[in-house]
């Protein structure tokens, strides 16, 4: 544990935001990284998706959920009642079955398949003919099956009881998918801290307290990451102004394109798009006062009450082979959980195991298929 005043500055802190994988880390945050090392610029990266899912999966995280579920559980709803009597089982059992799952215990599957040590709710129902396709040598993937089974129990109580925009691998995404609109995010953003809203505040603030970032990078890859990562920017506005917040990645380069609503700029400084190490790069040359905000590389911005879009035809972006190898330090990557959904090997490869994304090509040759984003100039091009 980290002496209470211990600090590593970082004039940058790249985040992911709740939720994408639990298995693995999503690659953004480590070629941004491993780029800003090229540059000699300092950052510092957290996974707060896992950080947050280790936090709620934990005996004491758990002991708030069913807390927090108390009261809340709908009276005909058999299997919520079902799981909230098995109260001490889960907490009992918990830390053990994360460890499991992080290949740090694999004896427990032994008494996992045994059937018995595990509370069994609703999820377990369709569990026995997919049990069968396992054979007898898999032991292994069926104490993680099992074991899965019992995370998404789990998770069935969170979203009924606790918090309704929960999912494994996205957070309140039907927030995210209908933000052509912004009054029902703007309207979310209004409540009250959510259990898992104060598990990532909390997290938030101990990553600010370590590196004392000047500028705050979040990415946001799929439309369930949107509504954390603004919360993330309505907390840092409210409780550290003097700190910028950007935000790109998959979601701002398809969907905030042609961005004209400016009230999400009471939450972010900066929308990046596309490729993000010239954006970066220019960002973090802005705030040390060495170039002027008309030099800002595809960034949306405030410029009084006026929307602005820079883009600095002289910045050019960086080759592929220029941009440096990802960085991966400061991930948890011994604690990432693997759980198996499914018994279909192909499948299951988005959730069991750890792998990383490496970048085989860069661009398109041909730019025509039309299940791809070729309007995107860093797909295009």
């Amino acid at each position: 544990m980290l002496p209470k005043h211990f600090y590593l500055p970082a004039n940058v802190l790249l985040i992911t935001p709740p939720f994408t994988q639990i298995n693995t880390p999503y690659p953004a945050t480590a070629y941004l990284k491993g780029f800003l090392n090229t540059r000699g610029i300092s950052a510092h990266q957290a996974d707060l998706g896992l950080e947050v899912s280790l936090a709620l999966f934990s005996s004491a995280g758990l002991q708030l959920v069913f807390d927090a579920a108390l009261g809340h559980a709908p009276i005909d709803d058999a299997n919520i009642g079902r799981i909230l009597a098995m109260k001490e089982a889960y907490l009992q059992t918990i830390d053990a079955v994360v460890k499991f799952l992080q290949g740090k215990d694999p004896t427990l599957a032994y008494a996992i398949v045994q059937r018995g040590y595990l509370p069994e709710a609703g999820r377990f129902e369709q569990a026995e003919g997919i049990l069968a396709s396992f054979g007898s040598n898999g032991l292994q993937d069926k104490a993680k099956f099992l074991a899965s089974m019992y995370l998404e129990d789990i998770g069935d109580l969170i979203s009924t009881c606790v918090d309704p925009h929960f999912g494994f691998s996205r957070y309140a995404e039907k927030l995210g998918r209908s933000a052509n609109s912004y009054d029902e995010l703007y309207k979310s953003l209004q409540a009250p801290l959510g259990l898992i809203d104060q598990l990532l505040i909390q997290l938030l603030e101990e990553k600010i307290a370590l590196c004392r970032p000047k500028l705050v990078a979040i990415s946001v890859p799929f439309p369930g990451n949107l509504f954390a990562a603004l919360r993330c920017g309505q907390y840092l506005k409210q409780h550290h102004p003097n700190i910028k917040v950007a935000m790109g990645g998959g979601f701002a380069n398809t969907e905030l394109r042609s961005l004209q609503e400016k009230r999400v700029f009471d939450v972010v400084d900066f929308i990046c798009l596309d490729d993000g190490e010239a954006p970066l790069e220019q960002l973090c040359l802005w705030i040390e006062n060495k170039v002027g905000l008309h030099d800002l590389k595809r960034t949306y911005t405030l410029v009084g009450s006026e929307l602005q879009y820079m883009n600095n035809n002289t910045c050019s972006d960086y080759k592929q082979a220029q941009t440096g190898i990802p960085d991966y330090s400061d991930l948890l990557l011994d604690k990432y959980i693997s759980v198996l959904e499914t018994a279909n090997p192909m499948h299951s490869l988005w959730s069991d195991g750890r792998w990383n994304k490496l970048t085989m090509a860069h661009g398109c040759y041909w730019a025509k298929c039309t299940f791809c984003d070729i309007s995107l100039d860093y797909i295009a091009k």
